[in-house]
């Protein structure tokens, strides 16, 4: 049945279709994001293949086709914010109960990060892809990748300590920022 690209599409989306929305939803946050990315990714995918592909090979290029397509978007939105500066940004609301006051949720933190910071970390520690295997999946240099890993995880240990409020961490960013300028 996976002889053809039809039966290559249906055997992946069947056997692999909730890993591959898993991990567009790690890199965008959405499920209904995800599930888009994951659509376009295929239709771009399966559109310009031809016969020979098997389902692992396939999913090799999907994957590919949807961190480019998130990258793609997050490079749409910057350009678009630099033209619109009318538009309105909210800030994020804090939350009203007492109890989330006291842990950060991870998914916040990754959403505060750079485009670039958060894949990187996506791909190292939920892909488990080494440091030159992600600068291959990015196009970027491997110290590019270390240095958007070491930003991301500063940020992230800043956020996440257990003892911090919220001014303790804006000063903390600033003086990690300052440092690294």
């Amino acid at each position: 049945m996976a002889s053809t690209w039809e039966g290559v599409a249906t055997t992946l989306v069947a056997t692999r279709g909730d890993a591959l929305t898993r991990y567009a939803w790690f890199l965008c946050g959405s499920a209904d994001d995800a599930a888009d990315l994951v659509q376009d990714a295929l239709v771009k995918t399966f559109g310009r293949l031809g016969n020979g592909f098997t389902v692992a090979s396939a999913e090799s290029y999907v994957r590919r086709a949807i961190l480019n397509s998130y990258l793609d978007g997050g490079r749409r939105r910057t350009r678009w914010r630099r033209i619109a500066h009318l538009q309105a940004v909210p800030d994020a609301a804090q939350s009203p109960a007492p109890a989330s006051e006291s842990r950060l949720d991870l998914w916040n933190e990754l959403r505060k990060l750079t485009q670039r910071e958060r894949a990187c970390l996506v791909l190292r520690y939920y892909e488990d892809l080494k440091v030159d295997d992600i600068g291959t999946e990015l196009g970027i240099s491997a110290g590019a990748v270390k240095r958007y890993l070491s930003d991301g995880l500063g940020k992230m240990a800043v956020a996440l300590r257990d003892d911090a409020t919220p001014d303790d961490n804006k000063a903390d960013r600033g003086a990690l920022n300052a440092h690294r300028s």
